[in-house]
């Protein structure tokens, strides 16, 4: 292996550690109490390490109890959605394709909403029963999507997915404006928790997070190979011995856990899955490699510095963090459109 190779493999990371470590901080540090980054080492390093701390009790306890578990999901949620992104993208072989652009977030806000409507609780499920029905919903959404677009076109074009999933956004959106309607003000509270949010999550939510994000990460990280051998077609990959239909439904049901996972403790937040995957695709180039990793890397301090900005830029009063990443990722994914029906529309 070239050594030039090797040296921009690692430097690629290091840089990505570095940032996502900064983001971290600064994440722990801003908000309506600054914390200097020495207090939040003293603390850190005295729940982990039993270390003396020389820290004030209410800063110790805002740190532990709130800023970190924040800036943790924030972080996990952002790496999901751009893990989920990147799987999208290569199984469809466009990078217009993202969770939210294709329905796949609305449909798990629906099912997360039907929860609250109906206020489940299904006994052999527990505290699971949020997480499991927004997954649930999430794959539904995803294989009806996939079936009206061979429906509507045999070869499955981006644009008539997107379409598609734009039809179904505008679909999920009346489903939940019609339950809000029907609930009176207590239901109304969701619609500001599904523009995205972290904020007064908790440890709670981290750890209900942690096995859905384990499972869904383990399932697109074992199939690299196969993401690498989809972005040259199903052919391609059927001819190197990759079973197109079980992989594929691998693939599918990992970002899609992923994605029902995420909106379930954390409502929609869209176009992060659109936008990282791009960006880092830009950088680091195709190879899932190497785009994984880093887009997970990216993903995470990407959602972790929309928090921040989100709870500063109006502050004391926090944005939802949906509005953050939509600010940024609408204008890219038209941008991005704009740029594939050009080229759709030259090479004929």
């Amino acid at each position: 292996m070239p050594k030039s190779f090797i040296q921009t493999f690692l430097n690629n990371y290091m840089t990505a550690s570095i940032i996502a470590i900064v983001a971290l901080l600064l994440g722990i540090s801003i908000g309506s109490q600054s914390i200097p980054f020495s207090s939040i080492w003293d603390t850190l390093s005295h729940h982990l390490f039993h270390t003396p701390m020389d820290v004030p009790a209410t800063i110790s306890q805002i740190i532990i109890a709130i800023r970190v578990p924040r800036v943790v999901l924030a972080f996990l949620i952002g790496a999901s959605l751009a893990l989920a992104g990147v799987a999208f993208q290569g199984l469809l072989k466009n990078v217009l394709a993202d969770p939210y652009t294709i329905g796949v977030s609305s449909g798990a806000a629906v099912g997360a909403v039907l929860v609250f409507f109906f206020q489940l609780h299904l006994s052999f499920l527990g505290r699971f029963t949020l997480p499991i029905v927004s997954i649930m919903c999430a794959l539904v959404t995803l294989l009806f999507v996939l079936l009206f677009a061979r429906l509507a076109e045999r070869n499955m074009g981006i644009e008539t997915i997107v379409l598609i999933g734009i039809i179904m956004n505008a679909f999920f959106g009346s489903v939940i404006s019609l339950m809000v309607a029907l609930s009176g003000e207590e239901l109304r509270q969701v619609i500001s928790w599904l523009m995205g949010s972290v904020a007064m999550r908790g440890w709670s939510y981290v750890s209900l997070f942690v096995p859905f994000f384990i499972i869904g990460s383990l399932g697109l990280f074992t199939h690299i190979r196969e993401l690498n051998a989809f972005s040259f077609g199903e052919r391609t990959a059927a001819n190197i011995g990759v079973h197109v239909l079980r992989k594929k439904l691998w693939i599918l049901l990992s970002a899609s856990l992923l994605t029902g996972a995420a909106v379930a403790v954390s409502g929609t937040i869209g176009f992060v899955g659109l936008v990282i995957p791009h960006m880092t695709r830009l950088i680091c180039g195709a190879n899932h490699r190497k785009l994984l990793p880093l887009s997970f890397l990216y993903g995470g301090t990407f959602l972790v510095l929309a928090d921040v900005v989100a709870r500063t830029i109006v502050s004391p009063r926090e944005l939802p963090i949906g509005v953050i990443t939509s600010f940024i990722g609408a204008p890219l994914f038209a941008i991005l459109l704009f740029k594939s029906l050009k080229r759709k529309t030259g090479s004929v």
